[in-house]
């Protein structure tokens, strides 16, 4: 699929997605179209995004772009990762079967997330998993991969959709009670399906 580099938008793009794997999934548009519509330029696209849902700390943030501004190789990288990651989510939730090599790369992801975690003790007496303080460019992968089979592969996998406006498609977790949420947002694409709905009926007359 052809790619539209348009405006990056990561640091205001809406988060609707009920799950982090989900508005990663986001950070591109436009999938029914010709042409994707890519939120993800650069490595320092990444690092806003992940720093928007929480993923990281301004600190770990900040360290992250140094590193990568002094190694653009690796962060290249990075972010091609990224993007391979991220589509292949997509098209786990959204084929069926789902893509042996999808399938594949999201397993070797999680588990690659799974080994770098480590159980240390808490103030309050107990255990519990963090992420090493390292320079891996690739460590914001890793809560999304883990999330994102997590999610695979519990009963919530059914209530993953897309989004009902053809020309957005964006993917979310519908947590209403009957399951019955059709848009990513209600405000947006289903206010335009009804506004397109009304003059087509009214083409009709």
């Amino acid at each position: 699929m052809s790619t539209n580099d348009a405006p990056s938008g990561v640091g205001d793009m809406d988060l609707i997605g009920g799950d982090v794997c989900m508005d990663f999934v986001n950070t591109a548009g436009d999938r029914a179209g010709p042409q994707l519509t890519e939120r993800l330029h650069s490595y320092d696209d990444l690092v806003t995004w992940a720093e928007r849902v929480e993923l990281v700390g301004a600190e770990r943030a900040a360290r992250l772009r140094r590193v990568a501004a002094e190694q653009p190789v690796r962060a290249f990288q990075a972010l091609e990762v990224a993007r391979s990651l991220r589509e292949a989510i997509h098209r786990v939730f959204t084929r069926v079967p789902a893509p042996h090599t999808d399938l594949e790369m999201l397993a070797h992801s999680a588990a690659a997330a799974g080994a770098a975690r480590r159980l240390e003790p808490t103030a309050d007496g107990g255990y519990a998993f963090v992420w090493p303080d390292d320079d891996a460019l690739e460590q914001i992968l890793w809560p999304i991969a883990l999330t994102a089979a997590d999610l695979l592969t519990s009963g919530d996998r059914g209530r993953v959709k897309e989004c009902a406006n053809d020309s957005c498609r964006w993917l979310f977790l519908d947590k209403s009670k009957n399951r019955s949420r059709k848009w990513c947002d209600m405000k947006e694409c289903g206010n335009r399906a009804k506004a397109r709905r009304f003059q087509a009926r009214h083409r009709g007359l």
